[in-house]
């Protein structure tokens, strides 16, 4: 073999394949740092973008879930006010049979005439007032909570519909017609009797609308719980997409240090080999 002054090919080679070593030993290091197998574009590009792809997806999912829990507490706010509602119309029907049986004064019959309408003030009250995070419960028109995934959106509407004294709506999907209680009074025996059958009937389409109201919190929580389900298995897969296996990734910090010392000590053995040549001009 031919000794050359020019170039030192053995330590050229220790040089390529000591660099290719500290190469993947930085990468190594920041798989441990970050706990991550793909910091960047160039650790593995498919990975990445469909990585990126699942983790967007989680994000709408996680908003969406958000979105029918706040449905659901919408609902749950109008359920309550509804249930104040019902107690309210109880005690109509109270004044309203007591009113209807012949037996009070006429101070008496003012008297509960004037309850009864307080008691139609409150629920006008009621039904104004109701609201969650700023928007009114009850309304004329539906407010829709927008859910989505993968592969379909839709909207669930989750205001309860309106409410006052004067329209007492029952489900959207029971024929029962609104009850106006607002021209009902107690002052006679006739009237009494005639409100306490549109009172009945205000109670049964409450009652009605409380249904509607739970079969769609139990429809938003049934979706949101689907969701959570994806979202689980989502980050599942991209967890094994970009999760670095810490026991493998140890293992081969072990095997690069050992190689990036002796690929050291090989380029100080090539850069020494090279001296041996002015031994020739001593």
């Amino acid at each position: 073999m031919s000794m050359s002054i020019l170039n030192n090919i053995p330590a050229l080679a220790a040089q390529n394949a000591l660099a290719h070593t500290q190469a993947q030993l930085q990468s190594t290091l920041f798989q441990l740092s970050s706990g991550s197998r793909i910091n960047s574009g160039a650790d593995d590009a498919a990975g990445l973008a469909i990585a990126n792809g699942m983790e967007a997806n989680i994000t709408a999912l996680n908003q969406s879930s958000q979105n029918a829990n706040d449905g659901i507490g919408q609902l749950q706010v109008g359920d309550g006010a509804l249930s104040q509602v019902t107690s309210l119309l109880n005690r109509a029907v109270t004044l309203a049979t007591e009113a209807s049986n012949g037996t009070v004064t006429t101070t008496q019959q003012t008297a509960l005439d004037n309850e009864f309408s307080k008691i139609k003030t409150e629920i006008d009250n009621i039904g104004a007032n109701t609201n969650f995070n700023g928007s009114s419960v009850f309304t004329a028109s539906t407010t829709s909570i927008f859910l989505s995934d993968s592969s379909s959106n839709y909207t669930i509407g989750v205001a309860v519909g309106a409410l006052s004294s004067s329209n007492i709506q029952g489900g959207s999907t029971s024929g029962l017609t609104a009850v106006n209680l607002s021209s009902d009074t107690l002052t006679s025996i006739a009237k009494a009797t005639t409100a306490l059958t549109d009172i009945n009937n205000a109670i049964t389409n409450v009652a009605s609308k409380r249904g509607e109201v739970g079969a769609t919190i139990n429809q938003l929580q049934a979706a949101s719980n689907v969701i959570s389900t994806q979202v689980q298995n989502l980050t599942s897969a991209e967890d094994n997409i970009t999760a670095a296996d810490i026991p493998s990734v140890v293992g081969n910090l072990s095997r690069l240090n050992i190689l990036n010392t002796t690929g050291i000590s090989a380029l100080a053995q090539a850069n020494a080999s090279q001296q041996s040549v002015l031994r020739l001009l001593q």
